[in-house]
């Protein structure tokens, strides 16, 4: 396998197309030598050379340098396929947690400002957001209102009161993707999404109190509202048990899809089906349903953060500058259109945990960001650093504007609960004036520092590869998760 990778610069690796037998394109992944030898001990190199099998596959099969180990497609993984040549959208390319996401808002506190109320903001938010597997929120949904959301999006929690205008313009699609198919969404999917708004969800989902530490792009901070010292606020979760059941239930008629089309891959969990098929159609409708799911979601959750800040300082929470910079998306298939050997061409590309990076002038951007490029949120975990980061030129060209969705895992959470100890765990936490509070002991260890790479060895890799350019560093100060 080593000789196999070849070296390109410092923070690229190319896998040729020889690498195995039946590649219809070679592989980019992203790293240094520390990242790419982590990537060949989970086998996640097999994964990018597996997703090049694709039909309809263009250019390359990337992998973004948090990659490690997925379902189908590494966790990091990206890959466009031409839909007029019969290119295929793959569940396993999108991922189970459809439209997971991060959404950053900034403030005009300072950490001087929290610095004595950090444990009542962190209690506030557990107790106002609903956290852990299978929670229930106090958003109750009857079927036509659970169509709405599918259908509308973060748009139809902004019109009952659950965000402003300015929201829906810092999303990906406003939030509300057009498109969403709600007849194509099982039973089971309802029954799952109908209790479960306005939930963070488990694993490594979070809310997290920030202090801006370090900037890097004064100019380019200024113009996002961000200054030293600063406290942001980011939130990180998806579509919860909805999206899952859709990815679920997708898989079994992809796999059907695969044999009817007589698509071959080496792997069963890259199932698919050609874009324009009738099987491919019925799953981007649910797909978009799904995403529609977790942006409103994210807008709810948004909501109660933002009265938890309100009722901890007994301010409005516009009062208090709380705004919303951006949410991206992270596990998702986008319908894009790029350049392919001379001709424009439009692309479904797939981002398993994975962030859109939109260059300048990009007219997908909302308008007052098309002069600085996307905001781009990578986060850390609740022990490290996150980073808010602008997209580049250069990733359109190269990446299909794509940059890596965070740290990425090395450690398994089985590993984890055998050799992190809570108690140290929370020490160490302790010792770096973070409050965090969660469900219980498991989550916290499972999510500890030392099962993700270096967030700041990663962050500079996608900078150095011109994929992103970062703006600010932050800490965690506080944080819930589930």
């Amino acid at each position: 396998m080593e000789k196999d990778l070849q070296k390109i610069s410092d923070y690229k690796w190319l896998l040729p197309r020889s690498f195995k037998a039946g590649m219809r394109v070679e592989g980019i992944i992203y790293g240094d030598k520390e990242i790419i030898d982590k990537a060949k001990e989970d086998r996640a190199l097999e994964q990018v050379a597996n997703v090049a099998f694709l039909p309809g596959i263009v250019k390359y099969s990337l992998a973004m340098p948090d990659i490690h180990w997925g379902y189908g497609f590494c966790i990091g993984g990206v890959a466009a396929t031409d839909i007029e040549k019969g290119g295929v959208i793959s569940p396993g390319g999108v991922g189970f947690d459809i439209n997971c996401g991060v959404r950053l808002m900034r403030t005009n506190l300072t950490y001087k400002d929290i610095k004595t109320k950090i444990p009542s903001l962190v209690e506030a938010l557990y107790r106002n957001i609903p956290v852990g597997v299978g929670s229930s929120g106090k958003i109750k949904l009857n079927s036509q209102q659970e169509k709405e959301v599918m259908l509308r999006g973060a748009e139809w929690a902004v019109e009952l009161g659950w965000g402003v205008e300015s929201d829906l313009e810092c999303c990906e699609e406003r939030g509300s993707w057009k498109g969403a198919l709600p007849e194509e969404v099982s039973p089971r999917a309802y029954e799952r999404g109908r209790n479960q708004l306005g939930t963070l969800g488990s694993g490594n989902h979070f809310v997290e109190i920030q202090e801006v530490e370090e900037i890097y792009k004064p100019e380019e901070a200024e113009a996002l509202g961000i200054f030293p010292g600063q406290i942001t606020l980011m939130l990180h979760s998806g579509s919860r048990g909805f999206g899952y059941q859709i990815c679920d239930d997708f898989i079994k008629v992809m796999l059907e899809a695969a044999k009817k089309y007589h698509i071959y891959l080496p792997d069963r969990q890259l199932a698919c089906a050609p874009v324009e098929s009738k099987e491919a159609q019925r799953y981007i409708g649910a797909m978009k349903a799904a995403a529609n799911y977790a942006w409103c979601n994210r807008q709810i959750l948004m909501h109660l953060a933002r009265e938890s800040f309100s009722q901890v300082f007994g301010a409005a929470w516009s009062s208090l500058g709380m705004e919303l910079i951006y949410d991206v998306a992270h596990n998702i298939a986008k319908f894009e259109d790029y350049e392919i050997e001379g001709n424009k061409k439009k692309l479904c590309v797939h981002r398993k945990g994975a962030t859109r990076a939109l260059g300048p002038d990009n007219t997908l951007l909302p308008p007052r960001y098309r002069s600085l490029g996307q905001p781009v949120i990578i986060p850390g975990d609740m022990g490290t650093a996150s980073y808010l980061l602008l997209g580049t030129k250069k990733a359109e060209v190269e990446s299909f504007s794509s940059t890596c969705h965070g740290a990425g895992r090395v450690m398994s959470r089985h590993k984890a609960l055998k050799n992190i100890s809570y108690n140290v765990l929370m020490e160490e936490l302790r010792e770096k004036d973070i409050v965090a509070m969660a469900k219980g002991r498991k989550t916290m260890v499972e999510e500890a520092p030392a099962v993700y790479k270096n967030i700041d060895t990663v962050i500079e890799t996608v900078e150095k590869a011109g994929l992103s350019q970062k703006v600010c560093r932050m800490r965690p100060v506080g944080v819930i998760k589930g």
